[in-house]
């Protein structure tokens, strides 16, 4: 979900622990720059910024290539200015850093401008954002530059573009300099001496190899993982950033693999609490007991007996001496949002496996943050302390880069998040291959079935029909392949993990593929030429919404929204074009192209309303998550008067969520669909080792009566899906519903019928 509240529009992910000596900036970098990246929402890929209704990518108006990025402020815009930030760390050396590149400026009443600053451990050391050279009006393209002194103090450099007051300007082919010359092309800089970087004697490797684990050995291990995250949350002398923990963590686990028993463990767990040094009195906050949601675990959840007492005293005795400062330097929360953001985690890119010690590293970092900074880990299925304990011989005896991924990807979708993923690899992900059938599929009656069939190379692509039941690929039931694939795929509740499953089911290797359909009553074989994946445009099947713009007139008494093509700019001619309708349709089968849940929200309510409230973490209590004030959507003219359908199914996700809760809060509102992704919440990213990363939802979010969305979705208030016979006669059977419970009994099933094709035939509707 993107940020739903207003956030300090300078405030970035701080960058991530940095090797001893740092690979050089990739020049891909260059595509982040000018924004040519592919875009799947609309804050441009690889940046932040804020306040998020009003950043945008732009596929219309750009310099050159095939987009731009877009700041746009009206009166009514949150916040004061708005602006787009990248962060790189400052990993080397010249005497001068120079942000270039074009801006476009169309009636900003206030100043807009490229921004540069340096900052080193303590803060901002030097700053340029163009203000005082007055830019406002209204000006084409044009190149502009600022140059900042490279300070020998500086750890990291952010950039980009802001806009105070209100207009549009848009920014395109930006570069970032060093004395001249692209940053991936300046001499790479010895990074500044810390107690993370210093330690050196891993980077190569950890030098654990292992063949094979002993029952105690997982025992022992369990309890490892256990007590080396909490030091790592809780320990003063770790969370100010006097160790590199990863390392201790490679220095301590050949004796804990050693040990014969239980107690021998635990006692060399007791020596390396004790070598970390004295603990100085403190007195912790603890959290507010009248917020809080989830409270934090214990410092020692097992049992007290005469082997684990000593180490229990030693875990009781860090959570008192626990600092209550809001920032830690493996964790800080994100300004204003609350997400928790995993500060100087390595993803160690040089790592190539199989490597047993940093597998290893891998399940204890994602577990521990699980335990302590994920709001739904009481939804969680799974015993979570049975989790580390089966995947400990599952990732530490992985014996191929491949196979460690694909158990990590098993391990992240124990978690039932459909943000968790490791999205760096989804390659892995079975069925693998760069080819794919030539259709969309979906499960409609709880079949797979063809929704969609793709123009494509190949002599056979034309063997699929709309409705087909696939019933087996390559000779193997689709139950047996289901089964095989389901433990990879993270989502949240059934219907997601099925989407993912028909999205990815079509994949495979080139050449031919027989596939077993049920059509017409019997069972055909067809031989199906598998087309390179890059042939079937992401966008098909993606949403289920109308073709065409976002806004439309069905007829005089019925308007239609889809927020996949909404721009939040023109929300409120949207409500005054739908002002004389009797019903209006909102469509949210697909991902919102902008943030609009203000903006279009305030003109359905009458009145001040709550939809939302969030909870968030506690830096100086981990573990415990509290809830913030109720979220509220305030009311401002014209009103919408009508009725209003929101559709909603399985692709409705995190933002589309969002947005349906606070439209649903409105009056004369009817959710109607099926049950969506039940995956809310701003994301969070967590580098793991071998230059993988995954994500997790980071925040809560709740109904202000606290009823829960995670894993339960969007509930519509009435239940539509799509059906067999609606697949293949190419009908939308949830919009007919919603045009039948808006037109009444007066409308025919014939008019239902054309009402729902507007636009599909190139007809716009308006």
């Amino acid at each position: 979900m993107f940020r739903p509240l207003l956030f300090p529009v300078l405030a970035v992910v701080a960058a991530g622990l940095l090797p001893a000596q740092p690979p050089p900036l990739d020049p891909s970098l260059a595509s982040v720059l000018n924004f040519e990246v592919e875009h799947t929402g609309p804050m441009p890929r690889e940046w932040s910024g804020g306040p998020p209704s009003t950043i945008f990518v732009d596929h219309e108006i750009r310099h050159r290539g095939k987009s731009s990025a877009r700041l746009e402020r009206n009166p009514a815009s949150e916040g004061k200015f708005s602006s787009l930030t990248k962060m790189l760390p400052i990993e080397f050396s010249g005497r001068q850093v120079e942000l270039r590149g074009f801006l476009r400026l169309e009636d900003v009443k206030g100043h807009t401008g490229l921004w540069l600053r340096i900052d080193g451990d303590g803060g901002s050391l030097r700053f340029d954002n163009m203000q005082r050279r007055g830019l406002n009006g209204t000006s084409d393209w044009k190149e502009y530059s600022i140059v900042l002194p490279l300070d020998p103090a500086g750890r990291r450099v952010y950039f980009g573009f802001l806009l105070s007051g209100t207009g549009k300007v848009w920014a395109d082919d930006l570069q970032v300099l060093v004395d001249g010359k692209p940053v991936w092309e300046a001499p790479r800089a010895t990074p500044a001496s810390t107690a993370g970087n210093r330690d050196t004697e891993f980077d190569a490797g950890s030098g654990i190899a292992l063949t094979g684990l002993l029952p105690v050995q997982v025992e022992n291990l369990a309890t490892l993982g256990e007590v080396w995250g909490f030091l790592k949350y809780h320990h003063p002398k770790v969370t100010a950033g006097g160790l590199n923990w990863d390392y201790e963590l490679f220095r301590i686990l050949p004796s804990i693999l050693a040990a014969t028993d239980r107690a021998a463990a635990n006692q060399r767990l007791v020596r390396w609490i004790d070598q970390l040094g004295e603990l100085a009195p403190r007195k912790p906050r603890a959290p507010d007991a009248s917020r809080l949601h989830l409270a934090p675990p214990p410092a020692w959840p097992g049992r007290d007996d005469a082997i684990t007492r000593p180490l229990a005293e030693r875990l009781r005795a860090v959570h008192a001496a626990r600092s209550s400062e809001p920032k830690q330097h493996y964790l800080t929360l994100t300004p204003s949002v609350g997400n928790p953001s995993f500060d100087h985690e390595s993803a160690y890119p040089q790592i190539k496996g199989p490597d047993a010690g940093y597998q290893l590293l891998a399940l204890y970092r994602f577990w521990n943050i699980i335990r302590y900074w994920f709001p739904y880990r009481n939804l969680i299925e799974e015993d979570w302390n049975a989790v580390l304990r089966e995947f400990i011989p599952r990732l530490g005896l992985a014996q191929s880069t491949d196979a460690y991924l694909l158990e990590l990807m098993a391990l992240i979708a124990r978690v039932h998040d459909t943000h968790a993923n490791l999205w760096s690899s989804l390659r892995v992900r079975p069925p693998v291959g760069d080819y794919h059938l030539p259709a969309v599929f979906r499960f409609v009656e709880g079949k797979p079935v063809v929704s969609e069939v793709v123009a494509g190379s190949g002599e056979t692509t034309g063997a699929f029909r709309r409705g087909d039941i696939v019933l087996a690929i390559d000779g193997r039931p689709m139950e047996e392949l289901i089964r095989a694939w389901t433990p990879y795929y993270a989502a949240s509740n059934e219907p997601t993990r099925l989407r993912d499953l028909a999205r990815g089911m079509g994949r495979g290797p080139a050449g031919a593929a027989r596939v077993r359909v049920q059509r017409d009553g019997g069972t055909l074989e067809l031989e199906v030429a598998r087309v390179p994946a890059s042939a079937i445009p992401n966008t098909v099947g993606r949403t289920h919404d109308l073709p065409g713009p976002a806004f439309r007139l069905l007829s005089p008494d019925i308007a239609y929204l889809k927020l996949s093509a909404v721009k939040a700019a023109e929300a409120t001619k949207y409500v005054e074009q739908a002002a004389n309708t009797q019903g209006w349709i909102i469509d949210l089968r697909n991902y919102p192209a902008e943030f609009v849940v203000f903006a279009l929200g305030q003109h359905l309510v009458d009145r001040p309303t709550d939809f939302v409230k969030f909870t968030t973490g506690d830096p100086a209590s981990p573990g415990a998550f509290s809830f913030t004030k109720t979220l509220s959507l305030q009311p401002k003219a014209p009103h919408y008067r009508g009725r209003i359908v929101i559709l909603i199914d399985e692709v409705t996700q995190s933002s589309a969520e969002y947005t349906t809760m606070a439209f649903r809060a409105a009056p004369r509102v009817t959710v109607m669909g099926s049950t969506t992704a039940a995956a809310d919440g701003n994301v969070s990213r967590i580098p793991l080792p071998g230059g993988a990363h995954s994500m997790i939802s980071g925040i809560g979010v709740f109904y202000p009566d606290q009823r829960p969305t995670q894993r339960v979705g969007i509930v519509p208030d009435r239940e539509v899906k799509p059906t067999l016979a609606g697949i293949r006669d190419g009908r939308d059977e949830v919009l007919e519903a919603a045009l039948r419970h808006l037109l009444g009994p007066k409308a025919t099933a014939e008019d239902i019928r054309k009402l729902s094709t507007v636009g599909k035939s190139g007809g716009s509707g308006e």
